[in-house]
């Protein structure tokens, strides 16, 4: 079984970052002292598991998370730099802080590294979360030692139920729309007004009139979704947040 290291200070690392055109040095003091941080680490950058839910959830649930606290959330990989700067501008993920542990020295120091040789990745981290203060590890989650890359309890939600469970969640909003359309700029608008986030889904960029018409039955923008339900266009979302 994996080392809980729960009380214990974490590793001191320097981690070459390249940011711009320079190499800045980062240290495990410039990333830990006097903060509150999270800390999600996962097997490689681009993977399907860390793509499609690890590291979104965490840059969705961000500003609850400062809300609660947290200054800074940090995902950490052994990915050299320009990797993980390049999986960060892909997942347009604003609030998560990346760090490559590229010689896995973190994840040793941790006791979590592990090969995956069979998968030609090398030594990696194994997938983990952790609650750091003042760079000493308050809890930590770390996935149970099976076959394969389990995902169970490392996950956002799991980090928030413990730093704050009666948070509330943000809404999962979607808008379709298309360019030059003032009812989408219009709709687009209320939820900015109403300090609710969205996702726009772009016809021509993103999707096309087929999808539009496969998911609403309509053929007019926009089209809006909150927590999978279909409120419909500007008129309507403008009823459902009158409520």
């Amino acid at each position: 079984m994996f080392a809980n290291k729960e009380g214990q200070a974490v590793p001191q690392v320097t981690f070459p970052t390249r940011q711009g055109d320079e190499w800045v040095n980062v240290t495990t003091d410039d990333l830990f002292a006097n903060k509150t941080v999270i800390v999600f680490a996962l097997p490689g950058a681009f993977t399907p598991t860390c793509s499609s839910t690890h590291l979104p959830r965490y840059n969705e649930l961000a500003d609850v998370f400062k809300a609660n606290g947290v200054d800074d959330i940090i995902c950490m990989s052994v990915n050299d730099t320009f990797v993980m700067n390049a999986w960060l501008a892909d997942q347009e993920a604003e609030n998560i802080k990346v760090i490559p542990d590229g010689n896995g020295e973190f994840a040793e120091g941790m006791g979590l590294l592990v090969d995956k040789a069979e998968l030609g990745f090398g030594k990696r981290s194994w997938r983990y979360s952790m609650l750091v203060k003042n760079g000493v590890i308050e809890k930590m989650f770390i996935e149970p030692q099976k076959p394969g890359d389990p995902f169970e309890v490392s996950d956002a939600d799991t980090m928030l139920s413990y730093i704050a469970p009666q948070a509330a969640k943000p809404d999962s909003v979607s808008v379709i729309t298309k360019p030059g359309c003032p009812f989408c700029a219009k709709a687009k608008q209320a939820l900015i007004d109403a300090g609710i986030r969205y996702e726009e889904v772009i016809l021509g960029t993103d999707a096309t009139t087929v999808s539009l018409k496969a998911i609403t039955g309509r053929s007019t923008v926009p089209q809006v979704f909150i927590n999978g339900e279909h409120i419909g266009g500007s008129e309507e979302l403008d009823a459902y947040l009158a409520k």
